[in-house]
């Protein structure tokens, strides 16, 4: 045979070779609707902590926050502290000076007080002599009792000289309300203390939240940078909103020393055990609303099932809806079905937290005409090389 001949034998077996296949794929894709291959796994209950989420401020309890006031007019003379600093008891927090007016009250008050002293004392002479009455002196011994009085608030209120203002405890300077040499009235806020041995992690959380967390519940404080982490406790659940964030207030004790005060906090309060069923984290969907759904293999057809996410945990979540139990629970290829799409399983996955064999499985019909065009491959190959050895001859 020539060299044509035998060029021409094998473009025919190879033209039969993908006719056979096109045949193959062309009996699938007739034999019905489209499928898609996936990857299945049981549906199984379980549980999870119930946990609430929220984030705040560390500061000190409302028990122990203390704003120190100005007890008379006066000039801020010194401030030897600042925001955030921790300063033991009676440690100086901040010193004042009286103003011109304070000095000129405190003299005249003293003035006052010499003057009812010495007529006091001549009333209680003329009387002796019988040249005043009783109700004189029980009047001029009153106007010296006032006197006495008046100057000695001014003298607690600082008006006398210098006034330094102590830390009545251990604490940490929260927030600072004014400056050095600022004239300041009687009962301006000057600084703001927080008992350091006392921290919570001020919070809040939308009243439908706020209703499942209860005082005792156990939490996880984390720092923003997620770096360090403590054990707390809910120590108030607000049992009204409050109007400048709408939100339900939340505090949560924290150890000492554990974060410093305003220091921005997470806070994962676990409110009890929650119960569903508990599916690995790649099962769930989104829809174009947001909603969340799942999609279960019922009799070989794809099903799309709303759900509620109760919980999750890692890369498991806790759901409940309107689920078949005895139907699996599509994961690897769930987003390419539809509505009622056909399912080729490929491997069936385990459970979360089950300890159960990987089974796999593929459709029968597939894995035949695999074998029969492979047989078919293998005899056109043959045909070929018989015609070659013909040609060669």
């Amino acid at each position: 045979m020539s060299g044509r001949s035998a060029r021409s034998a094998i473009l025919f077996a190879m033209t039969c070779a993908a006719l056979l296949a096109a045949a193959c794929s062309h009996e699938e894709s007739s034999s019905g609707t489209q499928s898609v291959l996936v990857e299945e796994t049981p549906l199984r209950k379980g549980s999870l902590p119930s946990v609430v989420t929220v984030f705040g401020m560390v500061q000190g309890s409302t028990a122990s926050r203390q704003t120190l006031m100005a007890p008379t007019a006066a000039v801020v003379a010194d401030i030897p502290v600042r925001v955030g600093e921790s300063v033991g008891k009676d440690t100086p927090l901040i010193r004042l000076a009286p103003t011109p007016q304070t000095a000129a009250s405190y003299a005249q008050a003293r003035s006052a007080l010499a003057v009812a002293t010495q007529l006091a004392e001549r009333t209680r002479q003329m009387l002796s002599q019988h040249l005043a009455t009783r109700q004189q002196l029980a009047e001029a011994q009153k106007t010296q009792s006032d006197a006495r009085t008046a100057l000695a608030a001014l003298e607690a209120q600082g008006a006398g000289g210098a006034n330094t203002l102590r830390a009545p405890f251990r604490a940490v300077v929260t927030a600072l309300s004014t400056v050095r040499g600022a004239v300041v009235s009687e009962g301006a806020p000057l600084l703001e203390i927080a008992g350091a041995d006392d921290l919570v992690v001020h919070a809040g959380t939308v009243p439908s939240t706020a209703s499942a967390i209860a005082r005792g519940n156990r939490a996880l404080v984390l720092s923003v940078d997620g770096k360090r982490s403590v054990q707390g406790h809910v120590v108030l659940r607000g049992a009204a909103v409050e109007s400048a964030t709408g939100l339900t207030p939340i505090d949560i004790a924290i150890p000492q020393g554990s974060l410093q005060p305003g220091e921005m906090a997470e806070a994962r309060i676990t409110t009890g055990l929650a119960s569903g069923y508990l599916i690995p984290h790649e099962a769930v969907l989104v829809d174009d609303s947001g909603n969340p759904y799942v999609v279960q293999d019922v009799k070989g057809a794809a099903k799309k099932v709303s759900i509620r996410l109760l919980a999750s945990e890692g890369d498991r979540d806790l759901i409940d809806g309107q689920l078949d139990a005895e139907a699996s629970l599509v994961l690897a290829g769930n987003y390419q079905l539809e509505e009622g799409m056909k399912i080729r399983v490929e491997q069936r996955a385990q459970p979360p937290g089950a300890a159960q064999p990987v089974e796999s499985a593929q459709p029968v019909g597939s894995a035949q005409r695999a074998a029969s065009a492979q047989r078919s491959s293998g005899a056109t190959s043959q045909s070929a090389g018989a015609q070659q050895g013909a040609a060669a001859r």
